[in-house]
């Protein structure tokens, strides 16, 4: 079941990185600059960010299973229109649809784990399934640089065909349906159409307005954009069917880790997107040794993410939470130091194994405090909404963080001559960040006696509140 699960939402994690590696040959070929580029990655996160509540309110409400495979197989099909896309306009479009796709894998991933573990099991389950991801994100740079070498920057989204048909045929022999019986049918169109145009307008006006001089279409666009984020705002406050309930975010456990996630991976993903493209541009990398160069991060987070969880499940998430964002930061500011003459095992190797202890530290008690923080049968939601907050964190601090650090982001090509050690900074800088706030918001709650053992009362840890009155949980597997 866990291995259905990571398989398909590692598709998914697995395509969000291996374009990394693919970015200076698709600048090439379609003859694009580092704007270009940014919207490569952000078409994507985009649409993930803006529909993967929607995407784990659907699988609560019709089924978690059904909605993955739709997924899996919606997923598949963009693929092959990113392979053979002939532009840089048909790219980014197919990339939009390929977030939607999976905006329905990535929830109900992680969800059908929440719903199928006992809850004395889910923690370290859970740091399987973020082991597992993180693999297959930290694998896709260096699968990426290997398929561009031997085939074509093409090949890196061909590779996902295979995966997908795999995936849903283990999802559909072991995966059993779960849901929320109590799950109302009316979806928030409004609050996905409203997040997603205000999201594109801030978007396109932070990309496109350094590299056009702020022009009359860029600040339209983000006037309009900001509006709409403020209309999404009033949607969900008056909404019998809000996409994103407000109240959940009354919980300070809650919101605090999202304020966590939303900076630490603002400052991941402008890290991974600018790493992989100096280190070819600038070092001379080739594909496939920029890719190899972040392997120690795979292998750490193989090696220790399931003791991670579990450790977090033993001593409450606040320190992990605190301290995995600040290694992860000094990691990426680390990568500053890079520069004509810096060796591998000089620069890029400290560096790497550093973030990836801070990876190893932070990732899965992220994710479990998620989870632990709502209701069984909200698992998806909360789920999405995090997963949301960490694709919409990569999306806009890959949309200001290269002009912001002076990097050109217009003009021919892909230009990192300077900025980039400035940027890294600034990542760091983010990571750093969520640590001091996940010290200051994130607490251990109190062990809550939820099942028995003959007369006596078992408390579990982390405990399993599920609601105000701290009922066990039902099993929502059907």
């Amino acid at each position: 079941m866990v291995a259905a699960a990571v398989l398909g939402s590692g598709v998914a994690f697995l395509d969000g990185s291996v374009v990394n590696a693919a970015l200076p040959a698709i600048a090439a070929d379609l003859h694009t600059d580092l704007a270009g580029l940014q919207w490569v990655l952000n078409g994507y996160l985009l649409t993930l960010g803006s529909f993967l509540v929607v995407g784990g309110s659907l699988g609560d409400r019709f089924g978690r299973r059904k909605i993955f495979v739709i997924g899996l197989v919606s997923f598949g099909l963009a693929s092959l229109l990113c392979a053979v896309a002939p532009t840089t306009v048909a790219l980014v479009a197919a990339r939009c649809i390929q977030g939607v796709a999976a905006a329905l894998l990535v929830p109900g991933s992680l969800a059908i784990i929440s719903a199928s573990f006992d809850v004395r099991d889910r923690g370290a389950a859970i740091g399987l399934w973020s082991g597992l991801g993180g693999i297959a994100t930290a694998l896709g740079p260096f699968l990426g640089g290997w398929l561009i070498s031997s085939v074509s920057w093409r090949a890196v989204f061909l590779i996902n065909i295979p995966l997908v048909a795999v995936a849903v045929l283990a999802t559909v022999r072991h995966v059993p349906e779960s849901l929320d019986p109590d799950a109302d049918h009316a979806i928030d169109f409004a609050g996905a159409i409203t997040l997603a145009l205000g999201l594109a307008g801030v978007v396109f006006a932070l990309i496109e307005g350094p590299a056009n001089d702020w022009g009359m279409a860029e600040v339209l666009a983000g006037v309009v954009g900001a509006g709409m984020l403020g209309a999404f705002i009033a949607v969900e406050m008056r909404s019998p069917h809000p996409m994103v309930p407000l109240g959940v975010f009354r919980s300070r456990q809650f919101s605090g880790t999202n304020v966590v996630t939303f900076v630490v991976y603002g400052g991941l993903s402008t890290a991974t997107f600018l790493v992989v493209v100096y280190l070819q541009e600038r070092l001379g990398y080739s594909p496939l040794e920029a890719g190899a160069s972040l392997l120690p991060i795979t292998a750490l987070m193989f090696l220790f993410s399931r003791r991670s969880g579990a450790l977090a499940q033993r001593i409450g998430p606040r320190y992990q939470m605190t301290v995995g964002p600040i290694v992860a930061g000094v990691g990426i500011g680390l990568f500053a130091l890079l520069g004509p003459g810096v060796s591998y095992w000089e620069g890029v190797l400290p560096a790497t194994l550093v973030l990836g202890v801070g990876l190893v530290i932070t990732v899965a008690p992220l994710t479990a405090t998620v989870l632990a923080a709502v209701e069984d049968r909200h698992a998806g939601l909360a789920s999405a909404i995090n997963n949301a907050v960490a694709r919409i964190g990569g999306l806009l601090a890959i949309a200001v963080l290269p002009a912001a650090a002076g990097i050109a982001v217009g003009g021919s090509g892909v230009n990192l001559d300077t900025g980039f050690d400035k940027a890294m900074l600034i990542a760091g800088a983010l990571c750093v960040a969520g640590g001091v706030v996940a010290w200051f918001t994130i607490r251990r709650a109190a062990p809550v006696e939820c099942h028995t053992r003959g007369d006596v009362s078992i408390p579990c840890h982390p405990p399993c509140r599920r609601d105000s009155e701290h009922e066990p949980a039902s099993s929502n597997v059907a």
